[in-house]
């Protein structure tokens, strides 16, 4: 229960009513929290691993048991598709049941040196605090808290305010699994109060955060006064590069969920389309069919492809990007909801709408000449997150993979995610890595331990 007499409404997206009223924490409840992280990290960081993995593989198998509830709170929450939420909710579990594997797996090492033997120890950092954004509520969060807790710490989560619901709800099933009270803990709150909080508090190790560029400078400027540890996962302006060469059918059908998916509010959206000049207008002709045939309505709807923005806030800020008339604008539903209609730009690699994150369903096509162009404009960003090459020449492939200079790329596909392997940017999209096992790197310390064995 929140000091603060501050309450919070959470709204549907796709009704514009609350859903549910929450307190807001302040200051003293981010105190609590952590103050309650700390009491519990010593029993936490002592359970035996093989038992750390247990536990944690019940929280895995609790999330598949409230799969459908889960997805159901996240729509209602975010607006996204049902189907979108299923899949994100499924690789919760999946998140939770790698890590539990790789408690027992993240070892230390022994090197050769005179006069004894040196060994090195993974030591977990304490108590780290977690704000993730509302886009991707419960997977940001997994992402997190998966290597986290497998490494020994215990954790404050703070969720974004617009989204709070499915990270409450994902910490009572924790303490149902038999994690113990304290390790795992939420506070509701506004990033400018809460999530300041964390990032000053003295007894906070390390902060990972995943949102825009702008509030990731604040957090690094805010962990220098203490040296905490930071983890980013910023903004992004992905190329998905279409070569002339490329099954244009499958590129053209694979586009628009990977810049429309989540209704474009997404870091890896492939929001920069740049397609080579000798193939331009057949592309943007078969991309405009697909777009027609992209479903934008009711989350809840069977096959609906596109929910709406978050807020009519935000979607005010993604209007203004589209300037003059667009290529394409597709239809949205009447009534209620933060919609914005699928939109397809004509834009050179300077304009704004082609270099500023727009976070929404607003696709740039942008025509280069050749090879070394389309690296050129693709690296003409601040951003280096995600992107895509489509061509059926290998060699190109990997030329062009090694010159954009981005922490995660596909070819011929536009997948960013896998539990298995590493998700991070270059540049102003961040540093540090999620997912895979280089994540458990980011939630440890190496401690270095030298023996003599001279008589």
């Amino acid at each position: 229960m929140s000091t603060s007499a501050a309450t919070l409404d959470v709204i549907n997206p796709a009704t514009e009513k609350p859903i549910a009223h929450l307190d807001r924490a302040g200051v003293e409840e981010t105190n609590q929290a952590v103050a309650a992280a700390k009491k519990a990290y010593p029993g936490w960081r002592a359970v035996k691993p093989a038992d750390r993995a247990r536990l944690m593989r019940r929280v895995a198998a609790l999330v598949e048991d409230h799969g459908e509830e889960l997805a159901r709170l996240e729509t209602a929450n975010v607006g996204k598709p049902l189907g979108d939420s299923r899949w994100e909710v499924g690789m919760v579990a999946d998140v939770f049941h790698f890590y539990s594997g790789a408690v027992e797996k993240h070892y230390g090492e022994t090197i050769p040196v005179a006069g004894g033997v040196d060994m090195t120890f993974r030591e977990p950092l304490g108590v780290v605090g977690l704000i993730v954004p509302w886009n991707f509520p419960i997977m940001l969060a997994s992402w997190k808290l998966g290597p986290a807790l497998a490494c020994g710490n215990t954790v404050v989560l703070k969720p974004a305010e617009l989204t709070p619901l499915t990270a409450l709800r994902l910490a009572e099933l924790a303490l149902e699994a038999g994690i113990p009270e304290g390790v795992f803990n939420v506070v509701v709150g506004p990033g400018s109060v809460a999530g300041e909080r964390l990032i000053a508090h003295p007894d906070v190790a390390k902060i990972g955060f995943t949102g825009s560029t702008e509030v990731g400078r604040r957090v690094m400027e805010g962990a220098a006064q203490t040296i905490k540890r930071v983890t980013l996962e910023l903004g992004g302006k992905s190329a998905n590069v279409i070569f002339g060469d490329a099954d244009l059918e499958r590129a053209a059908a694979a586009a628009p969920s990977a810049v429309f998916g989540n209704a474009g509010q997404d870091c890896c959206a492939r929001s920069r389309i740049l397609v080579q000049k000798s193939v331009y207008d057949r592309f943007v002709g078969m991309l405009t069919e697909a777009v027609q045939r992209f479903k934008v309505g009711d989350p809840e709807e069977p096959g609906t492809e596109m929910g709406p923005l978050i807020s009519a806030g935000h979607r005010r800020l993604v209007s203004g990007y589209v300037e003059g008339e667009p290529l394409f604008q597709g239809q949205v539903p009447s009534g209620p909801g933060y919609w914005f209609p699928c939109t397809l730009v004509e834009a050179g690699a300077k304009d704004r709408v082609a270099r500023e994150e727009v976070f929404g369903p607003v696709a740039a096509l942008i025509p280069f000449e050749d090879e070394a162009d389309a690296i050129r404009i693709a690296n003409d960003t601040p951003y280096g997150l995600s992107g895509s090459i489509w061509t059926r020449d290998g060699a190109r492939a990997i030329r062009v993979a090694r010159g954009i200079e981005t922490g995660v790329l596909s070819v011929n596909s536009n997948s960013s995610v896998r539990v298995t392997t590493p998700f991070g940017g270059f540049k102003q999209s961040g540093f540090g890595r999620e997912l895979s096992m280089h994540a458990m790197d980011g939630y440890s310390e190496v401690k270095n331990v030298y023996l003599s064995t001279d008589a």
